[in-house]
């Protein structure tokens, strides 16, 4: 009856044990560590079954192992038994199908979970989250660009999940949605706190080419290069530099995207206010040129007070020329103040004001008559340009070129470069203009030959010359022509034939033209005025005397 007992018992202890079934490969399970040996730590998991695990699997990324004999802790259970009977276990595993439950859940809630950054990958970075490891791009790292990012290695921190896919065991998180969260609590706060007009201290934090960012007490504000000082600052390092405490005035707060502008020249008083007294029209001043552009040069008065020299005002004499080339940056110049408004913050400077005009120094020092002596410039088709002191020019129109010759002819025997002499015949200082002549250097010979002369006078002329139309004479080294319809009063006698070169001829002058340089010559009127005087001393047309006989006593009063 015994055996039968124990045979029922045995038969149903082993049934119980068919009814407890093992665990499922691929499952998390309970077990206790038993023994730590050779690095490892032996687990009991039940069932009749343990196995093995690094005890690094235990630790935390940059933390020792914290485990003893006698700690109950899951594993994943990956084989029931291997080739030594043992059973296949991880810790690694378990929590890591531990954390994703876990992650899965903060996702869905979108609540923060904590994890440390272990590790730098392409990209970014690899964060433990509890077990699973997730992936942290670089432009999530900070608000700014991270140059350094040793300080946060290790170092368990708050991240916000992004994306998490567990079949294909991705996550991504974001550690600057943690900060950007806070800072914006953080600027709220301290914007609550800010009003407009608001003196305050702060700290530049960053420092660009337009401007400079200052913290002030967790929250940035913009601090524009123009709002630095009243004087031109071309870059802000020139009076800022990182980590430097300022005071600043909170110009303008935008409460939706909480930006604030700030200022520092607003706590200064403005030049501007004293400008007009200190700066009276045509006075003149010292300054500093500051910036140069195409249209003309910038020059400081005093710090944040500007005035432009335009172009047209920077020299007397050189008009199409870069203010470049006549200034230079931080050069100190002296200039006359032309134009000042307040109202748009502007003084109109002028540089030439200060010299004395070059074209009236040239008036007083060389009047009208003149001999001046310069270098040929230029040549146009229209005359000579003769450079002359002080970079001023002279200009030697064609027909003051030569007395004989003309003008496009004259102007043929000079060249570029030629050093030539003339007379100042007019000096225009309005519209800078000084008209010289090369042909009254030596007088005017026509005026010379025929000074005395006028119409009516009877002169004697040499002939140069026969042609078919008349013939050519000379007085006093001055040509001129007698038609043939002027040779005689007889028709009979016009032929110029009768005449030879090297003849003497008496002519009357019948016109003296200053502007042509001609005189006007005529034996014809000679003959007819010669007759008329006849008449006049010895007889009348109603005296019945014959002319032959008038001309015969005429001729015998003569003798």
């Amino acid at each position: 009856m015994a055996q039968n007992v124990s045979m029922e018992e045995f038969e149903a202890l082993l049934n119980e044990s068919f009814e407890i079934d093992t665990p499922a490969e691929g499952s998390v399970v309970k077990g206790k560590i038993i023994a730590i040996e050779a690095g490892q730590a032996i687990i009991d998991v039940g069932y009749k079954m343990e196995g093995r695990v690094e005890l690094k699997e235990f630790a935390n990324p940059g933390e020792a192992p914290e485990v003893a004999v006698g700690d109950d802790v899951e594993v994943f259970l990956e084989r029931v038994e291997n080739a030594r009977g043992e059973a296949v276990v991880s810790r690694d595993k378990a929590r890591r199908e531990e954390a994703w439950d876990r992650l899965e859940k903060a996702y869905a809630d979108e609540q923060r979970v904590e994890g440390a950054i272990f590790g730098r990958v392409k990209g970014g970075f690899t964060v433990d989250l509890g077990g699973a490891v997730a992936f942290l791009p670089g432009s999530q790292v900070d608000v700014r660009p991270v140059r350094d990012a040793g300080p946060l290695m290790g170092l368990k921190q708050p991240f916000q999940i992004l994306k998490m896919d567990r079949r294909r065991g991705n996550i991504v998180v974001s550690r600057r949605a943690i900060l950007e969260e806070s800072r914006a609590e953080q600027r709220a706060e301290v914007i609550g706190k800010l009003a407009e007009g608001d003196a305050v201290d702060g700290v530049v934090k960053n420092i660009t080419e337009y401007g400079a960012f200052v913290d002030l007490g967790g929250v940035d504000g913009l601090l524009h290069v123009t709002d630095m000082a009243w004087r031109r600052v071309n870059h802000p390092s020139e009076i800022l530099s990182i980590g430097e405490t300022v005071k600043v005035q909170v110009i303008k707060i935008n409460k939706e995207t909480h930006r604030i502008s700030l200022g520092m020249k607003q706590l200064q008083d403005d030049p501007w206010n004293t400008v007009e007294g200190k700066y009276p029209l045509e006075s003149v001043h010292t300054g500093r040129v500051t910036n140069i552009t195409d249209y003309g040069a910038f020059v400081e008065l005093e710090p944040g007070v500007e005035g432009l020299v335009h172009v047209s005002e920077m020299s007397w004499t050189k008009k199409n020329v870069h203010p470049g080339k006549i200034v230079s940056t931080s050069q100190e110049v002296e200039v006359m103040v032309l134009e000042i408004d307040t109202s748009k913050r502007r003084v109109s400077l002028g540089l030439k004001q200060t010299m004395r005009n070059p074209w009236d120094v040239f008036a007083d020092n060389n009047p009208v008559g003149t001999e001046v002596e310069g270098e040929v410039k230029n040549i146009t088709e229209f005359g000579l340009f003769i450079g002359l002191d002080n970079d001023i020019d002279g200009m030697v129109h064609l027909s003051d070129l030569s007395w004989d010759q003309r003008g496009e002819e004259a102007i043929q025997n000079y060249r570029k470069g030629d050093v030539v002499k003339a007379v100042v015949t007019e000096v225009d200082v309005d519209k800078e203009r000084i008209s010289l002549s090369v042909k009254q250097l030596g007088g005017d010979p026509f005026s010379e030959a025929v000074e005395g002369v006028k119409r009516g006078s009877i002169i004697t002329v040499e002939v140069t010359a026969i042609e078919e139309g008349g013939i050519e004479v000379d007085y006093e080294g001055m040509k001129s022509f007698i038609r043939r319809s002027d040779l005689s009063r007889d028709r009979a006698e016009q032929r110029p034939d009768r005449f030879g070169v090297g003849d003497k001829v008496d002519v009357r002058v019948t016109n003296v033209d200053g502007k042509t340089r001609r005189l006007g010559l005529s034996i014809k009127a000679r003959e007819i005025a010669e007759e008329k005087e006849a008449v006049e001393q010895y007889g009348s047309s109603d005296s019945g005397a014959s002319l032959g006989d008038i001309l015969g006593a005429a001729l015998k009063g003569d003798e």
